[in-house]
């Protein structure tokens, strides 16, 4: 049978060509192709008829194509436009397309263009949203491939495009390769581009490494291999300055003047200018060298300089010194010119942004320290002083609050051989690391290539031999103490450890280049700004950290980073290191037998190979004993790296875009997946200034100091240890797990299949149950070592600008639980309204009165006082009334601060309170949507408008979803029967939630289907459909409410789908406070790696987003949901930077803000205000107008393409211009709505 597949007319007509001809296109110059545009397409000889055949075999019918024609569709759905539809099983659609025969009689060259044209296909399907090789794809239910009629672009009107959701067309592949090439260059100039940039970001940190162990000399032999035979290599030429100005400083450092110059004159010998920082290397090492000619050669050095014009004092400004090098240089300066001072400037430390700018009048400010009245100055840096040794070792171990076993004699035994045995494994692994590295040294002598090559080497011998054995030994007990049913693949384990050799690097740099000690110096001025920052001319830690450093500029910078290790290094090394896990740990199987006296040692780790999906995966296992040592020994100690745990201390401000957050241990500014260095790229071209909101605002949250709830704290530690609570999210041991079933040989196959997926089932919960068993053991355990500590939360941001705490299991962001054992550190009084928004503040934690006044709610709050007292005095043997709540132990929390503040001595008005309570947005992702096309009715329903009682959207929507399958069922539609009293408001809620988002169809009713489910009444026959129906009905019914949500989506979604499609690039953006942002979403090609084992090298070449082609269907469906998140955290930046200014604590969780009961209005009126503020400003405007100076085509690109390609570009240009229309509600109305945030 014929493989057919009608999706479009394009996909149609093109593979109506490949059935009946030969294609030869004179476009397509790297490959053979498919394009039916070309007019130089030249037809030969029919390809035999069974070139697309499916391959027979009757004993797998599946293989079969099967067509299904739907005559029909309903009309509401696609605009009353009659289509025919093709179903194509997309299970035999991907079988097929993998498994066309290529017989004897076609050529390669044939055979290659017909699977080209088909992998053209898919990317057409990729483009149009649907996936081809997804696992939702991959199910029974098939998908249908609509044929619509589409309009041309240059017949449609401005209005046209205006009034009706953009069409989706689909293009050429080889218009779009044309045009890609335009927007970014030759595929194959990129591509070596891309090997370029790896390769030099490479030999970067392998430089940095060779110079940081003293091996300066082969980095140098390393570089000059690797310029010579990089020349006319598809890799690119050596062209990274920088590569030359790390070698010179290690040269400069000792003095070696004469290595400095060969390194000079190699760079000169490839046209590589020198950098300003390269001649402060050279007078470096010209002042440490023992030449008597001296002042010859700085006259020399200088002269130089001035004929390149760069300026003395530039110099010393942009230098990265380290140590002492700056006294150095500056004194063999004098020698030449005695009266050379260096000035300088004064940073620049204000706004640039229209929404901050008012914010440069320090005049208006009132400014309170966040620690102000809890701590002194010998205090706080008595904590730096002990976070910092923290740092340095790297981790932090803490008491288990884990109940402890009765004190046995055999727990003691067991105890003091697991003890033994680990004590013995750091010998082994001394003696192993000993063994390998020498081994490792020897073969790199023995063969000169792996000398001169990259290889990990450096990488291995940069720490002491001590730290690599702490590292080991926290590897193994982690792994000893994991799941019994789960273990994380070997690529995952191997980078991990890669990164904790790399953070220890950081550390030992830090201390290595005099940064530590100047950072004392620097904090011990800082405490004195955090505890009376009224004393200064600065408004923020970010400016007063500046302004600190400009005082002490003498000495080493700071803000030095070192290079990125590539993810081949970090692999490289934990596979070295794993190595010795899997060959010398050793364990004696009769090491749980008391009276044992042989042993029988076994390697204590393994690896399995499990099945996933179509892939293989490698993962480490402990040995059986080992892991029953470890259960029952039951150590009463956990360690942590010290970066997942609080600071100790205030976080070092943000100030740039490598320093800020712990202290010596590496904070990342943006989390990243590795693949994503475009936005990275862009922050560093961006001017300083841009990025100024952001840091303020990571640095304003992460000046909180903290306590925990020790009442709270108590209460959940003795839940945990008496077996957990489902009910309260507390969770149960795996031991509660009943035992499964045994299979006995009575049975027959069928009972035998049901009890053993029954044990599937079962060691599948066991699993999740150890998981979260343990998250809450680690966070409850966090909370106790800190439990009469103050703390602070260092932040971070996603790349789209929402801000997250770095510590992950102790931190506010998290679930109820972890919510409600934090505390601010300070407190504030009540005053006259404090215990009322503490009132309120726990109904809406129950989740009772959602659709109800706030004076409804404190009157309902005074009417239960009894039992919100009663909660507080006996929270488990009382009425138990807080445990019915939504946020069962935030609501005992709050019940607590009520009680305390009601018994008070000095009355609830002087009653100092630390609790934070919670302000949160109404839908706030369909807030920004009614904002920005400020839509009157869709703002009146999420509260954006004044009214007496908070409007519910979800309740809205499910009503206007009934009326509908009300009428539906009139008419008599059987699904609208069966639903009858089953649309609520829990059924909806989600996929209400999530449209603005960018949830599909398909996904929606997945959610509404879990929620159909969980309704015991339901008949679960009519799950499937009923929530097709529900789906299609939510969709049309948030259209309706919200009639410009959909068209600032579809433009969204449309612009992102021909800027990534058609221009071949990322989609990019700037938020409104100037975060550059990039969507990291490419489709990555298949690793090519090349090493060599056998003597140490590794090298592979790193896949970076810029350099990558860009997945479609993820940039398009994630670029709604991005920049709403985007204005989301812009809202949040603007109500922190001014909070901080009004002198009052906020913290926030995304779009929950967080405040003193006491501050609550103040914080609600800031809110409400800079929601206004950042919603004035063109957002949309300004987005189309960066977009189409990004994307959009010039007269210029036009002139070099043919009259279809010049189509393309035209419907680019248009739609990037084309802003969606706007309502006429009135945003300053946001100002007096109550339930905006509430």
């Amino acid at each position: 049978m014929m493989l057919t597949i009608l999706r479009s007319k394009v996909a149609h007509s093109k593979l109506e060509s490949i059935r009946r001809s030969r294609v030869k296109c004179s476009l397509c110059s790297s490959r053979a192709r498919l394009c039916t545009e070309s007019p130089k397409l030249q037809t030969s000889n029919l390809v035999p008829a069974n070139a697309l055949q499916v391959p027979n075999n009757k004993k797998s019918p599946r293989r079969k194509v099967r067509f299904t024609e739907l005559l029909e569709v309903d009309g509401s759905s696609l605009n009353e436009m009659k289509t025919k539809v093709k179903k194509l099983s997309s299970r035999n659609f991907v079988r097929a397309v993998r498994g066309v025969a290529q017989p004897k009689t076609l050529s390669s060259e044939k055979a290659h263009a017909i699977t080209r044209a088909i992998d053209d296909v898919e990317d057409e399907l990729h483009a149009d949203g649907i996936d081809p090789k997804s696992s939702a794809l991959l199910g029974e239910v098939p998908f249908s491939l609509a044929l619509t009629q589409e309009q041309d672009a240059a017949e449609e009107t401005l209005n046209e495009v205006i009034s009706k959701p953009l069409a989706k067309e689909t293009f050429s592949p080889v218009i779009r390769k044309k045009l890609s090439q335009l927007s970014q260059g030759d595929h194959g100039a990129l591509s070596s581009a891309g090997k370029g940039k790896s390769l030099q970001e490479s030999l970067l940190c392998y430089l940095e490494l060779c110079v940081s162990c003293g091996f300066t000399h082969r980095g140098w032999v390393t570089l000059n291999h690797y310029v010579k035979s990089s020349k006319g290599a598809d890799k690119g030429n050596i062209t990274d300055q920088r590569l030359f100005d790390v070698l010179m400083q290690g040269y400069a450092s000792c003095g070696q003047l004469d290595k400095l110059l060969e390194v000079w004159t190699l760079m000169e010998s490839i046209n590589i200018e020198p950098s300003i920082y390269a001649f402060a290397t050279r007078i470096e090492a010209i002042a440490r060298s023992n030449k008597h000619e001296k002042t010859e050669l700085l006259n020399q050095a200088l002269m130089m300089m001035e004929q390149k014009n760069y300026d003395l004092n530039d110099m010393v400004i942009q230098t990265p010194w380290v140590k002492d090098s700056q006294e150095v240089v500056l004194e063999a300066i004098r020698v030449v010119k005695p009266k050379f001072s260096p000035l300088h400037p004064a940073p620049d430390i204000d706004y640039d942004n229209p929404l901050l700018n008012h914010l440069n009048d320090k005049s208006n400010t009132s400014l309170v320290s966040p620690a102000k009245g809890i701590l002194h100055e010998d205090a706080l840096y008595s904590f730096f002083i002990e976070q910092l040794t923290l740092e340095k070792s790297a981790t932090v171990t803490v008491k288990s609050v884990e109940k402890e076993p009765e004190q046995t004699e055999l727990l003691g035994l067991y105890r003091e051989r697991l003890d033994s045995l680990m004590k013995s494994w750091e010998q082994c692994i001394l003696t192993a690391l000993n063994r390998e590295i020498a081994a490792l040294n020897s073969q790199h002598k023995n063969h000169r290539m792996s000398y001169i090559h990259m290889n990990l080497y450096p990488y291995l011998v940069v720490l002491e031999k001590r730290q690599y054995v702490d590292i080991l030994m926290q590897e193994i007990r982690k792994l000893a103490e994991g799941s019994e049913t789960f273990s994380p693949g070997s690529t995952l384990l191997h980078r991990g450890l890669g990164h904790q050799v790399r953070q220890r690097y950081i550390v030992k740099k830090n201390i290595d280049s005099g940064v530590l000690d100047k950072m004392e110096e620097l904090y011990k001025n800082y405490v004195k700004w955090y505890l009376n920052p009224s004393d200064s001319m600065t408004c923020n830690g970010r400016q007063q950290w500046q302004t600190l450093k400009h005082q002490l500029s003498q000495g080493p910078n700071v803000d030095i980073d070192p290079a990125n290790w590539p993810p081949s290094v970090l692999t490289g090394i934990g596979r070295f290191l794993y190595k010795i896990i899997l060959r010398d740990i050793k364990v004696d199987v009769n090491i749980m037998k008391p009276n044992s006296k042989t042993k029988h040692c076994l390697p204590a780790f393994y690896t399995v190979f499990r099945h996933q999906g179509v892939y293989i995966k490698e993962e480490l296992k402990p040995h059986p004993v080992l892991s029953r040592l470890f259960r029952v020994a039951c150590l009463p100690y956990l360690t942590f790296n010290v970066n997942d745990t609080p600071s100790l201390c205030p976080p070092i401000p943000w100030s740039s875009l490598t320093s800020g957050g712990y202290i010596v241990a590496k904070t990342n500014l943006i989390r990243l997946p590795q693949q994503a260095v475009q936005q990275w790229e862009r922050m560093k071209d961006a001017p300083q200034k841009q990025l100024f909101p952001c840091y303020d605002s990571l640095n304003q949250l992460s000046s909180i100091p903290w306590r925990v709830n020790q009442s709270v704290l108590d209460t959940i530690i003795k839940v945990f240890n008496n077996g957990g609570s489902s009910k309260l999210d507390i969770p149960e041991p795996p031991s509660s797990l009943p035992l499964p079933e045994k299979i006995t040989p009575d049975m027959n196959d069928t009972e035998r299949s049901k009890l053993y997926k029954k044990q599937l089932l079962m060691r599948r919960k066991k699993a999740e149950m150890y998981s979260l068993w343990c998250d809450a053991l680690y966070r409850l355990s966090l909370a106790h070592h800190f439990r009469d500590r103050i703390f602070w939360l260092p932040h971070n941001m996603d790349f789209r600008g929402r801000v997250y705490p770095c510590p992950p299991h102790l931190n506010h962001l998290g679930s109820d639980l972890s919510r409600s054992l934090l505390l601010f550190a300070k407190g504030e009084p009540l005053g006259p309204k404090g215990l009322d928004w503490l009132k309120i503040h726990v109904i809406n934690l129950t989740g009772l009165k959602k659709r109800n006044s706030l004076e409804d709610r404190l009157q309902y709050a005074n009417s239960i006082l009894n039992l919100i007292i009663d909660s507080a005095e006996n929270p488990l043997d009382g009425e138990k009334w807080w445990m019915e709540s939504e946020e069962p132990w935030q609501t005992l929390a709050c019940c607590i601060e009520i009680r305390d503040a009601i018994n008070s001595p000095d009355g609830p008005e002087n009653f100092v309170s630390r609790f934070p309570v919670h302000q949160d947005g109404s839908c706030n992702g369909l807030q920004h949507y009614a904002a920005l096309g400020r839509d009157a009715a869709g703002a009146f329903s999420v509260n954006l408008a004044p009214a007496p009682e908070p409007q519910d959207v979800y309740s809205a929507v499910a009503a206007i979803v009934e009326r509908v399958r009300a009428e539906d069922a009139a008419n008599g539609v059987e699904v609208a029967q069966v639903l009858e009293g089953f649309v609520k408001r829990k059924v909806i809620k989600q996929t209400v939630m999530t449209t603005v988002y960018g949830v599909t169809r398909f996904g929606a009713r997945l959610q509404i289907a879990k929620q159909l489910k969980d309704i015991d009444d339901f008949p679960k026959e009519f799950v499937w459909n009923a929530s097709h129906y529900l789906a299609s009905k939510t969709f049309d019914s948030i259209r309706e409410m919200f009639s410009s949500t959909r068209e600032i989506q579809d433009w969204f979604t449309e612009s992102a789908r021909m800027i990534s499609q058609i221009c071949g690039r990322n989609v990019e953006y700037v938020t409104p406070l100037g975060l550059p942002v990039v969507h990291p979403y490419v489709r990555i090609p298949p690793r090519t790696e090349g090493r060599n084992n056998k003597v140490g090298n590794y090298y592979e070449n790193r896949k970076m987003d810029m350099f990558e082609k860009p997945n479609v269907m993820k940039q398009k469906n994630a670029f709604p949901p991005n920049f709403i998140h985007s204005l989301d955290s812009s809202h949040m930046m603007l109500t922190s930077l001014h909070t901080e200014r009004a002198g009052i604590t906020f913290v926030s969780v995304h779009d929950c803000f967080w405040t003193h009961a006491c501050s609550v209005e103040i914080m609600n009126r800031i809110c409400r205000e800079q929601f206004v503020g950042l919603h004035s400003q063109p957002i949309l405007r300004d987005l189309s107008r960066f977009m189409y100076r990004e994307f959009g085509y010039g007269v210029e690109s036009a002139q070099k393409v043919d009259e279809k390609a010049q189509a393309v570009m035209a419907k680019l240009n248009k739609l990037l211009i084309t802003l969606p229309r706007q309502g006429d509600f009135e945003l300053k109305n946001v100002l007096e709505s109550v339930y905006f945030f509430s």
